[in-house]
Parts: C-alpha cells; structure tokens; sequence
C-alpha cells in the first residue's frame, strides 16, 4: 500500500522515462512555444500551464493513494483531459465555471488569477471529506469556489447543461433589468462535459435550447467545452461522432484543438472564448482527449481495454505534451521539467498530510446545517411589504385587486403575480403558453402587456429546459417563477429539481443559491378534459427532496397569501418552493349549493396577509373528528363536515397547505383537540401524502383511533372511469361514520 507522494502508477513512470530521455537545444537556440509572434502563448504562460497540468496530475495520484488506505473517498480522476487548464487560461474568475468531475487542472488554472489561494489543499480536503474544504465542507467532493466563479456541479450526466444555458440567458437580461450585480456585462459562461455526456437527452436538449435562443437572437455567451476521450465508462464512443453531430449544427460555432497540442490547445481555447465573448452566441470546444488510469479508482480498465491500447495513450498524455514543448523550445531543459514535476509531488504530500489531520463533520447537524437558509423573520417582513404604490398603479390602476371583490383560485393567482412582478423588478414569470395565451387555464392572462416580454415570455416546450432557465436566472441575481404546465410533465424533468436546484445550496455550504418558484397545475378532478397526462395525483417525488418547499392551496385568499410567502422565501432564503395548484378548483365558485360562492374569497391586501412556511388552516371547531386534507379533499371534507354536523356530529377540517415541510405541530395540535383523525388523502395511496401524516402522529405520541382513504394505486383515466379511482365525498363520508 502506497504512502502519499510515493510512485504507483505506470502513467508516472512513464512521463519521468521520457522526459528524461529528451534532448533540449541550446540555450542560445531558445525559441518561442509558436512560430506565430502575435500568439499569447508565451514561454511563461506554457510554464504556468505546466504547473496547473502538473498539480492535477499529482492530485489524482494523492486521490488515489488514499482511497488505497481507505482515508479517500473519490477518485474520479483528471488524468488525460489536463489540457482543459488552457480554457481556463482563456476566461477569468467573472467567466461563471460550470464544470464536470474530470477538471482539476482548469480549477488549479483558475486559482492562479485570485490571489491567496491554495487550490490543492482544496481539492484534497475534497477527497477526504474535511468540514474545512472551502465550498461543500466535506459534502461531497466537487469543483466549487465562489472567489472563482466556479458554480460546484454534480455533472454525472450533463444535469448542469440546462442550468449553464439558463445562466447564459439571465445574464443579459439580469443586466437590462438592473438586477443586484453578480457578473461582469460581458461575462462567458463555461460548460465543461465528456463526449458520452454528450449523447443525454439532457445535454441534447440543452444545447438545443441555445440554439434555439440564439435563432430568435436572443443573446446567449455559452462556451460548450466537450472533453473528447472516446470512452464512457466502458462504452466507446463512435468514431468522429462528436465532430459530425456538433461540427456543422447551424448557429453553433465550433472549434477543436488536441489535448497533446499545448500550443494550438491554448491557441483554440483563447480564439473560442473571444468569440464567444464578442458575438454573445454559443460556441463548441471540442478538445480531443484521453483518459488515463481509468475511469476511477475503482475501475478495472483492463477489462475492456487492452494492455496495447492503454498503454497507446501514454504518448498522447497532455501533461508530457507540454513539458515536451517546455524542452524542445529551450524554455526548459529536461532536468528542470523533472525537478518541477517532483517539486509538485512533493507538495502534493506535504499537503495531503494536512488535509488528514484537518476535522471532518461531526453530528447530522452539521451535515445538513447548509441544505436552506431558514429566516423567518425575515421572510414575513418581505411578505407582508408593500410593492412600491406607483408600480403597483401602473400594474392595477385604480382598482387594486382587494376591492374587486370576491375572486376565484385563477384570479387570485393572476392578481398575486402582477403584485411580485411590481415588488421586484427581477420577477421573471415563462413557461409554455403563459405570455400570450395567459396559460391553459387564463392564470397569465395580462401579465406580459403589464410588465412586458423580458419579464413574462414563453418558452420552447421542453420542462428540462424550462427548469434549467429557473437554475440559470437565480444565480444572475433573478426570481424566476417558472410554470410546469402540468403535474405529469414535471416527472420527466424532475433530476433539475433534485439534483440540481436541491443540491446546490448543500454543495456549495449556502454560497451559492437557486431562488425559485415553481408553478405546477396539478391534481384530478377536472371536468370534461383529462386522462393521465392533464390529471396527475403523484407527488411523492416532490416530497423526498431535502430542502425544497411543496406548497399546495386550495381556496383563493391562501393562494395568494401562500405564494407571495414562497416568492419571499426565494428571496430572502434562497428557497426552492414548488407550488401546486389544483386545476379542478381554478375557476370553482360554489362550495355547497349552486350559486352560493363559497369557494370565492377577497383578495388579501400586501402588507396584511401572511402564511408562514409549514402552517396549516383549520375550519370548523368540532370536537368529535378531525378532518384531515388539502388540495382538492378540502372542499370535499367541508361538504362532508357540513352532513355530519346535520347529524349531530362535530368535525373540524384541517387544510394542511403545505406538503413539505409538513406542518406537524398544527397537526397535532388539531388531533389532540378531538381524538379521532381520518386523513382524506386525494393522492395515491402508496406514496401518498397521508403516509407521511399517519407517522408524523404516530411519531408525536397520538394515540387515538387514525384512519386514511385515499385515490387508488392507479393512474387516472379518461372519462367518467376516473371515478372509480379517485377519493370521492361518499368514501369520506362512510369512513367518518365508521370511526364515530
């Protein structure tokens, strides 16, 4: 078993033999890295690509020798792609990094324009999970450093491309609409992935989306960096297919270079983010790679690849590329590259053997201390502010929306929106139909002549896209409040939220954030227009993301109360809120009789109105039954509770409104109040919200008689079919009867 700074892999005696066997010209033979005299690449600038290439190359060494002593935990090396440090060396620290698993000389390049910085200890706290690594404090091991610009990524299968686009997007609209200032006006932003990332329906639908953008000319300063290895994992990417699929795609610029060509590598980078820079359109950086030592640590690449081919690639390795350039330019002889080499290996050890010793987290407090912000103070300050009044008459006139009258869900809605976009001119409302159309269900309706097209727009139908616009526009110092037309079109994009927006405050120890709130129609019940794909009750994906916010109203003065809580949390907290409106109850008037407008309710007033985050409603004060609900459940339990109070018996009806955090103390609260709760629960009943509510009183100590009914374990078909699956008033009914 290896020791730090101790030789084990055959790819290190390999570079020693041959540069060793080099032959350097004479002193007085000294010549430029390039016959081109206006070039950049100048003898310093190869030396400092040299010692970038040289610290990731002893970094995978170290990563590797302490997963051999079981005192590393990541070994996703960056042998072979070393030659991404010349894109690095082509942008600057306000050029946003969104960057794959394989970039560690990229970041040590990027560290050498912030002074103080010790970008190898970083990565090495990484690999052993020290509570004192700089961006995810041991949470995993990533590529992060706000003082770099680089956005830390789980990039496993391009998840960050959409998010790099959406980021490219904000970033001249931020601009234009005076958002808070995060990037530099003529900043780049940098994507890095390999070419079997390439092939994810999530990269090609990204890409597709800037090209879209850039169709309609809108500005879109992307640099795609595809890092070529010819290899996924064991899969062998097909000959030229990155070239023929990205060389002539119409609206994308592309460029390539070889890893092993030090020179023209720096020389492509460079001409490729200028251009970039200069047009404000995307480009493609196809760099042409190896990948030596594996895929990881615990690969055994012999076998699928044979002893010949591997070692085939010893000769294309960038980092004895360059030293080779160094040599046979005479800016260094070949006993300088050694020493260097050995130098870096050296410190490399030396700083192993601290990142050992430095503390690891401790206690799940710890570990889960960066997920969110949580300031609720501060989120019902911005919640009950009032939007600055002559915004608010530009969006109104003279009939502010708490005097119209009683409103529907829709109206509520639409009236809460026009409110944020007038409090915060970085509100972005988009999605597919919302901007013309006003959305399917009319939620929009106005909204982009109010406060125009920069602000409300459509979007291309695609929800990964949609979503990675929301992870693009947070970071650019934006609200965006994107739409998921329905709840059965989020499932196919759901990574974005779970992997992505979740993920990035807990990577990133709450340096980086994604404010958002994301409107989804949802739920069952609507008449006369359905079947599945515009009548879904799953949320139990939503559920199981740490830190996220599932809110889900059902009348109309806590919609609007509710998001205007969720855009504050956004705000303030960095929060990541979804939103589920109920379709059915959209435009629903009446509660008990024709004509009634029960379920009509004045608009709540900014500055009077505000639902904190994780508390429940109650209705009714019946001490015989708790009525437990949301969403749809809730007008049918209050038509449930109205007949058992015709037969004497008294029921309260708890609406729960939030799903995630679920509001546990009103609960039960509400259930020691009567001693019997039946939890009527419109969503499945596997994964359904009512397993959550059962344990969290079986948790608390409840100890009187609880029972469920709930949809069926089925999807929702079309037609008068539907009814035989889901939750209906009579079940409610019957199973009320039963426990009292």
């Amino acid at each position: 078993m290896t020791r730090a700074g101790e030789r084990s892999e055959a790819i290190d005696e390999h570079f020693l033999h041959a540069v060793s066997a080099l032959s350097a010209p004479a002193r007085t033979e000294h010549r430029s890295p390039t016959a081109d005299p206006d070039s950049p690449i100048t003898g310093q600038r190869l030396l400092e690509l040299f010692e970038a290439q040289a610290g990731s190359r002893h970094l995978d060494f170290a990563a590797r020798q302490l997963g051999a002593r079981g005192l590393g935990y990541y070994s996703i090396g960056s042998s072979g792609h070393e030659s991404n440090a010349a894109v690095a060396a082509a942008l600057t620290p306000q050029d946003p990094a969104l960057l794959h698993y394989r970039s560690g000389a990229f970041y040590l390049q990027r560290a050498r324009q912030v002074p103080e910085q010790n970008p190898l200890l970083d990565v090495l706290l990484g690999v052993v999970a020290s509570a004192d690594e700089p961006i995810s404090a041991g949470r995993h091991k990533v590529f992060g450093n706000a003082a770099l610009g680089v956005i830390p990524q789980t990039s496993t299968i391009a998840s960050h491309l959409p998010r790099s686009v959406g980021l490219a997007f904000s970033l001249g609209r931020a601009a234009t609409l005076g958002a808070e200032h995060v990037w530099a006006p003529d900043s780049v932003v940098v994507c890095s992935f390999g070419d079997a990332s390439a092939n994810h329906s999530t990269a090609t639908g990204a890409i597709n989306t800037a090209l879209h953008c850039t169709h309609q000319g809108l500005p879109m300063p992307l640099l795609l960096v595809c890092e070529d290895n010819g290899i996924g994992i064991s899969v062998r990417t097909p000959p030229r297919w990155i070239e023929t699929t990205y060389g002539q795609r119409p609206g994308l610029a592309y460029f390539t270079a070889d890893g092993d060509d030090p020179v023209r590598c720096a020389e492509v980078a460079r001409h490729a983010a200028d251009w970039v820079r200069s047009n404000r359109a995307p480009a493609f950086l196809h760099l042409r790679t190896v990948r030596l030592m594996g895929h990881a640590g615990s690969d055994v690449e012999s076998g699928y690849r044979g002893r010949t081919e591997i070692t085939a690639d010893y000769e294309r390795d960038p980092v004895l590329a360059t030293a080779k350039t160094l040599v046979h330019s005479g800016v260094l002889t070949a006993e300088e590259v050694v020493r260097r080499y050995e130098d870096k290996r050296r410190e490399v050890a030396r700083l192993t053997e601290q990142a050992l010793a430095r503390p690891k987290l401790s206690t799940a407090a710890e570990v889960t201390a960066s997920i969110t912000a949580d300031r609720p103070d501060a989120v019902a300050r911005r919640a009950t502010s009032c939007p600055d009044p002559q915004r608010r008459r530009a969006a109104f006139g003279t009939q502010p929306p708490e005097s119209e009258g009683p409103l529907t869900v829709a109206q509520s809605l639409n009236r809460c929106l026009a409110d944020e976009l007038a409090r915060d001119e970085g509100v972005l409302l988009f999605g597919q139909d919302i901007a013309r159309k006003g959305g399917v269900y009319g939620v929009t309706r106005g909204l982009r002549k109010k406060f125009g097209g920069l602000r409300v727009f459509d979007t291309l139908l695609d929800e990964q896209s949609i979503l990675g616009t929301a992870l693009g526009a947070g970071p650019a110092g934006l609200l965006p409040i994107p739409e998921i037309q329905y709840l059965a079109y989020l499932h196919n994009a759901a990574d974005q939220l779970r992997g992505e927006a979740s993920t990035l405050s807990f990577f990133s120890g709450g340096q980086y954030r994604n404010p958002m709130v994301v409107r989804v129609a949802g739920y069952a019940y609507q008449k006369g227009f359905g079947g599945h794909f515009h009548n879904d009750n799953s949320v139990a994906a939503l559920r199981d993301m740490p830190g996220v916010v599932v809110a889900s109203p059902s009348r109309p003065d806590d919609a609007a109360a509710m998001l205007r809580t969720c855009a504050a949390a956004a705000r303030e907290d960095g929060r990541v809120c979804v939103f589920l409106e109920p379709i059915a109850l959209y435009h629903t008037r009446d509660l008990h009789e024709s004509g009634d407008g029960g379920w009509l309710a004045g608009y709540p007033a900014p500055g009077t109105s505000h639902v904190p985050i994780g508390r429940a409603r109650a209705h009714g004060d019946g001490a015989d039954l708790t009525l437990v609900t949301f969403g749809n459940g809730l007008p049918m339990s209050l038509r449930v509770a109205r007949r058992l109070g015709e037969r004497g018996i008294g029921a309260r009806v708890l609406d729960l409104r939030w799903l995630a955090p679920l509001p546990s103390e009103d609960l039960l609260e509400q259930a020691r109040a009567t001693g019997r709760v039946l939890v009527a629960d419109e969503t499945r009943r596997s994964g359904g919200v009512s397993e959550s509510v059962v344990t969290a009183l079986i948790d608390a100590g409840f100890s009187g008689p609880i029972r469920r009914v709930t949809s069926q374990d089925s999807f929702i078909p079309l037609g008068d079919a539907a009814q035989h699956v889901l939750l209906d008033e009579t079940t409610i009914e019957q199973a009320a009867l039963a426990m009292v």
